[in-house]
């Protein structure tokens, strides 16, 4: 089952293919400790790392050093007030005002399978993919269970954790902070990896050591963000892309939320992720629950690619869902930079039109339908087909659409009202805003409280109305501003601190009733581009637009560290046309359809302005995808080599999971004089294997696979900053 509990030494053992979790009870108060976590090993007497028979001893032993003990113990879940001076996971505040807090260990349950989390986006198990633990521990005082969930993937490696608080009580308390995970280690030489940058500039790696005290990262923008994301590894000293150990980390959330980590006086650290606290309060009344998002925990002993591989695996097996979830997506054609908010429906159908003769499946209408919407400052909130500028409605477009044999997408943005709209003059209280100040505005719009049950039903009703008026076969859902001002006239002044969790649950209210009414429809979820990227959306969605930057060599950095930790087949990226809507620079068309195949592929552009030669190579592009995309989306993936360390070249690899195909992917950045050919060595292959290596427009070859892991394959030189090449392997 993958979890025991070895009831004479007290401690919990959980096992994946590679690795151990093991937590022990102490002393005859029940502290809950954690022991160990990291590569598999066979037997469970690991009591000894907790360190109790040292001073100060457990209390039971030597009372009068009880908060030495406390300050010192490697808590599996530790509190506030009591004499933990570390990073508390909980703090409560009681209704006298205390915040001190004691969890002693009270029972505990081991089942087949996984419970889904009341609200919230989570990890599913199919039969027999994981068990989980669930350790129920009481603070007497308060009347509090905390209920503490351990569900253990063998085959991925993953352990996913949760956290459910329960009041028992007779009266009613504030929790303050509800982290998901805390895990306490010795250092070891640490280094944090987090994932940074800004719009446009998403998912950007950043490698810095531990200190003493206090790092992480936070969102208070009330989504996951583009300048911080809901992810950390700790990586050994001595580890690397292949080697050496790493811990990774992300929440299963899409609003606020903080990583912490935290190196103490005796060089040891506490790691914590969970909901943001600043902004956060919750007032939980007797008989009350509240459940906090999972986190997704994951130890590697094989570096950086050990992690990424077992996210990836996780993330399309036990997070994705619905109808696309293993298929191939339609290659769609987005008209936002071919045309903004200039269009009707002739200028629609001349795209379609000429992107249907070269192969492309969808036409997605983006932003500008609705309403009275001619720009950016009005309309959101109204969303009523403009049948003045969509001549016949959205039926005639549709049907006009599909009889060129293609599907057809639409864009909204549910979460916002204009003030220039009439849903904001009808209702201008259901706007996020606290009375007597003026709300910051960002795009000329503001933010709808979906804490409150009206405006989801409001909205809900208005995009239902427009999905079944007709064949709509793909939602690209968007979300352009962050969330301040932070007041809601639907709560009551005690509980102001609930609104932005409250504000997440009902986006994944209405995202949940989309996917339910709308089972065939393809959801793309979208945050002014990457600004929502995270697990929670791909439980809604299996892709997620990755960045509003489509220039193909930003792209590079923005893909490697999205593809860090989420499958290739989440990454929405598509083909732009040049100069550069976001950058202005140009690039080889063919190189922009490399880069974009990394990812869900598709067009951004007016397939009816762009030069002739680069409308000639579409359909040849379009056949790539179509016999690649099966690999892409389901193999393994590898980075070979980062621009952002080579500053001269890119390259990434994909193979399949019976190692019997692979391709690979070259960029080259920059272009001098004197360059010779490149050495690239290889990874995933079958040592003893021969393959047919095809590419580069050379004769085919056949090698080895140790040769091309171990000696290299040979990347041609080409002149020209911004060439690309892709090379497919294939078993022989």
């Amino acid at each position: 089952m993958g979890i025991a509990y070895f009831e004479k030494d007290r401690i919990f053992k959980l096992d994946t293919l590679h690795t151990s979790y093991l937590i022990g009870i102490v002393d005859e108060e029940g502290f809950l400790g954690h022991i160990y976590y990291g590569k598999k090993v066979s037997g469970h007497e690991l009591g000894y790392l907790l360190r109790t028979d040292e001073p100060p001893f457990v209390p039971s032993r030597n009372e009068r050093d009880r908060l030495s003990f406390l300050d010192k113990f490697p808590m599996e879940y530790p509190v506030h007030g009591t004499g933990d001076f570390r990073e508390a996971a909980l703090r409560v505040r009681s209704k006298e005002g205390h915040k001190a807090c004691t969890l002693a260990y009270a029972s505990h349950e081991i089942f087949s399978g996984k419970k889904a989390i009341q609200g919230l986006p989570a990890s599913f198990a199919g039969e027999g993919s994981c068990a989980t633990l669930e350790i129920t521990c009481r603070d007497a005082h308060l009347g509090m269970e905390v209920v503490l969930s351990y569900s253990v993937f063998e085959e991925e490696d993953v352990i996913a954790r949760h956290v459910e608080v329960v009041n028992r009580g007779a009266e009613g308390f504030c929790l303050e902070k509800v982290a998901s995970m805390s895990l306490d280690m010795d250092n070891r030489g640490f280094t944090a990896l987090t994932l940074h940058g800004a719009w446009a500039r998403e998912c950007h790696m950043q490698r810095r050591a531990l200190g003493k005290g206090y790092q992480g990262i936070v969102s208070r923008r009330g989504i996951s963000g583009h300048q911080d994301h809901p992810f950390m590894a700790l990586m050994a000293a001595d580890a690397t892309r292949e080697s050496g150990e790493v811990y990774g980390v992300q929440l299963v959330y899409s609003g606020n939320y903080e990583v912490r980590a935290e190196v103490g006086q005796f060089d040891t650290v506490r790691w914590q992720i969970g909901l943001e606290s600043e902004d956060f309060s919750w007032t939980l009344e007797p008989g009350e629950r509240f459940a906090a998002p999972e986190a997704l925990l994951t130890y590697s002993h094989r570096g950086l690619e050990g992690m990424t591989h077992s996210y990836h695996d996780f993330i399309r097996r036990h997070i994705i869902r619905g109808k696309y979830r293993d298929r191939k997506r339609p290659i769609l054609i987005n008209n936002w930079e071919a045309t903004y908010f200039d269009f009707d429906t002739e200028k629609l159908l001349s795209i379609a039109r000429e992107a249907s003769k070269l192969g492309i499946e969808m036409l997605v209408m983006d932003d500008g339908w609705f309403g009275n919407r001619r720009d950016e400052h009005r309309s959101l909130g109204d969303w009523r087909v403009n049948e003045e500028k969509l001549k016949g409605g959205l039926p005639y477009l549709v049907q006009e659409v599909n009889r060129l044999g293609m599907k057809f997408g639409i864009w909204f943005e549910p979460e916002m009202v204009s003030p220039d709209s009439d849903l904001y003059r009808a209702h201008p209280d259901w706007a996020i805003a606290v009375p007597g100040r003026t709300p910051s505005m960002a795009r000329g719009q503001y933010v709808l409280d979906l804490s409150r049950r009206e405006v989801v039903d409001c909205v809900w009703d208005q995009v239902e109305a427009v999905l079944k008026s007709a064949n709509v076969e793909y939602v690209k859902w968007d979300m352009n501003r962050p969330l301040c001002d932070l007041g809601s006239l639907g709560l009551p002044a005690g509980r102001q601190g609930e609104l932005a969790h409250r504000y997440m649950l009902g986006v994944y209210e209405l995202q949940e009733r989309l996917v339910t009414r709308f089972p065939d429809i393809l959801l793309e979820n979208c945050s002014s581009g990457g600004g929502r990227f995270d697990a929670g959306m791909l439980y809604y969605s299996p892709q997620i637009w990755c960045s509003d930057d489509t220039d193909a060599i930003e792209r590079l950095a923005i893909q490697e560290g999205t593809a860090l930790i989420y499958p290739l087949s989440a990454i929405g990226a598509h083909v732009s046309d040049c100069p550069n809507h976001a950058v202005g620079r140009s690039t080889p068309f063919e190189t922009r359809g490399y880069v974009a195949l990394a990812g869900t592929f598709g067009y951004e552009l007016d397939v009816t302005r762009i030069p002739q030669e680069d409308r000639d190579i579409i359909p040849a592009q379009v056949a790539l995808y179509h016999k690649y995309n099966d690999l892409i989306r389901e193999g393994d993936y590898y980075r070979i080599a980062s621009a952002a360390e080579t500053h001269l070249y890119d390259c990434w690899q994909v193979v399949s999971g019976d190692r019997g195909e692979s391709l690979v992917t070259w960029i080259q950045v920059l272009c001098g004089p004197g360059r010779q050919s490149h050495m690239v060595r290889l990874k995933g292959l079958e040592p003893c294997a021969r393959y047919r290596v095809e590419g580069a427009g050379e004769e085919p070859i056949e090698v080895s696979g140790d040769a091309l892991m171990y000696a290299g394959l040979r990347i041609p030189d080409r002149k020209g900053d911004f060439v690309g090449m892709l090379f497919y392997l294939v078993r022989v």
